[in-house]
């Protein structure tokens, strides 16, 4: 009998003590999240209010950034760079994330510091170099220069998303279709690709949040011509409250949580397709 009952208050005290976990959780989670949706029905208010809840419900402010065209520019300007920084960290971050996870070379753990460096070091350290470096390259202001410093810090984020999907394949795959005659290519482009299609998305996805919700890089090397939205947002906030702001930053966490729902999506797939 005493065991029983030592075991019904363990499993009390367990679950009170998971109750509180939970709430705490469920606090920070709220914390953290309500100022963001707060945003959302700010936006729906009129011109020249910033209040919640708004006095009036319309879409005033969402008319007014789409026919801004300092806005637009901005926000096309940040889909641009977005997209050709994706596009150039696929191609420098899926074969490097293969060649670490499948190959052994010497210098392999210096080689996966040097490319994972730009997560540890501070991005305003990154900032300054990449503004100095690029200073004496004259493409400071650039469309090229910003995509080429996006490129060089969102890799890392797309090899950790890459390198995840390659270490749950199947190297079995790989060695039947070397011995039934494929080149290294070929295995790697019809047998290795179709495997981390969800895993190719999801860092695709990560990739173009980074590139374009990056303000700090985008600080130090924009020109007016080469404003980013972030930018564009950090210097209304910092110079002219617009409240046009509040509509740019919901439609920014719609964005968010639309790509964080398809990644969600492919989860399940991706484990699916990484089974043996």
């Amino acid at each position: 009998m005493s065991i029983i009952a030592s075991r019904g208050v363990v499993d009390r005290q367990a679950n009170f003590y998971g109750g509180v976990r939970n709430l705490l959780a469920a606090a920070v989670y709220a914390f953290i999240l309500i100022p963001t949706l707060i945003v959302i029905p700010i936006s729906l208010g009129g011109q020249g209010e910033l209040s919640f809840p708004p006095r009036v419900w319309t879409f005033e402010l969402y008319g007014q950034l789409f026919s801004s065209t300092s806005w637009m520019t901005s926000i096309l300007q940040s889909v641009k760079v977005a997209v050709i920084t994706t596009l150039a960290s696929m191609l420098i971050g899926i074969p490097a994330s293969y060649g670490l996870v499948r190959f052994e070379f010497p210098g392999k753990k210096f080689v996966m510091l040097l490319l994972m460096s730009p997560i540890l070091v501070p991005v305003i350290v990154i900032s300054l170099g990449l503004y100095l470096y690029l200073s004496r390259l004259q493409i400071v202001g650039t469309t090229a220069g910003l995509v080429a410093s996006h490129t060089a810090y969102v890799v890392p984020f797309m090899m950790m998303t890459v390198m995840a999907g390659v270490k749950k394949l199947d190297p079995a795959l790989e060695f039947a279709a070397t011995i039934m005659g494929a080149s290294r290519l070929t295995v790697f482009f019809k047998v290795v690709l179709p495997q981390l299609r969800p895993s190719l998305l999801a860092g695709a996805l990560f990739a173009f949040l980074v590139s374009f919700d990056e303000v700090v890089i985008a600080w130090f090397l924009t020109s007016p011509a080469t404003t980013t939205l972030p930018v564009k947002m950090y210097s209304s906030i910092q110079w002219d409250i617009s409240p046009v702001i509040a509509a740019v930053s919901a439609l920014l966490t719609v964005l968010s949580v639309v790509f964080c729902l398809i990644s969600v999506m492919f989860q399940p797939q991706a484990a699916t397709d990484s089974a043996p």
